[in-house]
């Protein structure tokens, strides 16, 4: 009778205590963004299980500290100071001893009220998918879009995943070989975002997105670091198609417009809109597009279907009343997965960036850029002056040359991408390796060997620039303090 009461109740505990690992029934496991709850750090915090809190802690330890030194043997004032030797930094002050990168940041734009800012940030919406820069000819409405605005031709993302792309364009903060800090826990409060440098401006300051927010840890990240609102699967009203990744583009993009038309007028706003439906397994409404090949549910027929959404967005947005007040930029989070040999895949990094909207006027970005350049331009045409941590080039300052980089972490790989009299040179940092010079021919997209000596100035800059992130983020730095 015993041993029958227990082949009955082991089952019902297993899946219990499975339940109770994952904290919901949702398609993705509970994380401490699935709590955060307030704008209140430490409010959320009381809702999480202590012996939870302490495990999560431990993990994050572990991965924060694979980032530690293995590029180069600089010691933390050494890397500090040859970052801010760039010529766009180099006559700056930074005025902060404990946040060694801050500093006041004049706008370009000069505006008696700032400008409405948007990032929409598109999922793997690389370069492969979009024909001026050499990809397929699925975004023609992305195409047309472009000779309305600035339009990056060389524009690079630091990785391969959503949050790599996140920290990236909303905190312009290099990437590591750690996880992004997204997910890390020194980073959930006191962490620099444009969402926490706009709201001491006085702006509104949101997410919209059309899955679970705590996906990623996206919502602690974004709670704790300056966003104000967070909006999610579970606020849209009878959407119009909802799959594995939450509502569609067309919904996202519709809860975007609604909300730029109702906003209130007295305070200028910043919104994130992250969209999904370009995620395997591609799910989309049907007959909204003209499918680019069968099956229905491939990247190719997503890529469309998305497109589709932003030219919708878009058509609608140029007739409202929000359009000459609001700053818009357009930029893909990452590339498709990226495959192969090569020790960093440059044109898997290669992805498109378009800004527009107000008074912006028609140009062709041709020099090499990155996603840490986008936040400090952004602010700058919106006429935001700012004391910020971003070492991104604010490239709408005519007085400065671009700089015509970008760097990306690939696994352990970090590859720093130039542009010279010579072309384009990738330079590969390896761990326990020499580094490793490469001409890369964006037309072949091939990367070719070269048997050159480095020099040692290069692999300085290049290696500081591989090791600030780290010092940053272990010496708690990338923050602007309050100013009284």
């Amino acid at each position: 009778m015993k041993r029958r009461y227990l082949i009955a109740v082991i089952p019902v505990l297993i899946v219990t205590t499975l339940f109770g690992i994952r904290s919901t029934l949702a398609h993705r496991p509970a994380n401490p963004a699935f709590f955060a709850v307030t704008s209140d750090a430490m409010v959320n915090s009381l809702i999480l299980n202590s012996t939870y809190t302490l495990e999560y802690a431990l993990y994050n330890l572990k991965h924060e500290a694979q980032a530690n030194r293995v590029y180069g043997k600089l010691t933390d004032d050494e890397i500090i100071n040859e970052v801010r030797k760039v010529p766009y930094l180099a006559n700056l002050e930074f005025p902060f001893a404990e946040y060694p990168t801050v500093h006041y940041q004049p706008a370009s734009a000069k505006r008696k009220v700032p400008l409405n800012i948007v990032v929409i940030l598109e999922e793997s919406l690389g370069a492969t998918f979009v024909e001026s820069l050499g990809g397929k000819p699925l975004t023609p409405n992305l195409e047309r879009l472009k000779k309305q605005g600035w339009w990056f031709k060389n524009l690079y993302a630091t990785g391969t995943r959503s949050v790599r792309g996140i920290e990236a364009v909303i905190s312009g903060f290099l990437p590591t070989r750690a996880r992004s800090t997204v997910k890390l826990s020194g980073s959930q409060r006191q962490f620099f975002t444009l969402a926490d440098a706009l709201s001491r401006k006085g702006y509104n300051t949101e997410f919209i997105y059309g899955g679970q927010a705590h996906f990623d840890n996206m919502a602690s990240f974004f709670v704790g670091n300056g966003f104000q609102s967070v909006i999610d699967q579970d606020d849209y009203e009878s959407p119009q198609f909802a799959g594995s990744w939450g509502v569609s583009d067309q919904d996202l993009l519709n809860k975007l417009h609604q909300r730029l038309s109702q906003a209130d007028n007295s305070a200028p706003q910043f919104t994130l809109a992250f969209t999904s439906s370009n995620h395997e397994p591609f799910e989309f409404p049907d007959s909204e597009i003209t499918l680019a090949e069968q099956p229905k549910q491939t990247v190719n027929n997503a890529v469309k279907y998305a497109d589709h959404a932003l030219g919708e967005f878009f058509a609608k947005a140029q007739k409202s009343d929000y359009w000459q007040n609001t700053l818009f930029l357009v930029v893909a989070d990452h590339d498709t997965r990226v495959y192969g040999e090569e020790l960093v895949p440059v044109d898997k990094f290669h992805i498109p960036g378009l800004i527009l909207g107000a008074d912006i006027q028609p140009k062709t970005v041709s020099e090499i850029a990155s996603q840490i350049d986008l936040a400090p331009t952004l602010m700058s045409l919106a006429g935001v002056s700012t004391y910020t941590p971003t070492i991104g080039q604010d490239l709408s300052r005519p007085e400065f040359t671009p700089a015509n980089r970008a760097m990306m972490q690939f696994g352990d790989n970090y590859g720093w991408l130039e542009g010279s009299k010579d072309g384009q040179i990738l330079t590969v940092l390896q761990v326990e390796q020499p580094p490793q010079l490469f001409h890369f021919e964006p037309e072949q997209k091939i990367l070719l060997p070269l048997k050159e000596s480095v020099s040692g100035e290069h692999i300085r800059k290049v290696t500081s620039y591989a090791m600030l992130p780290s010092v940053l983020y272990q010496r708690r730095a990338y923050y602007v303090p309050k100013l009284k």
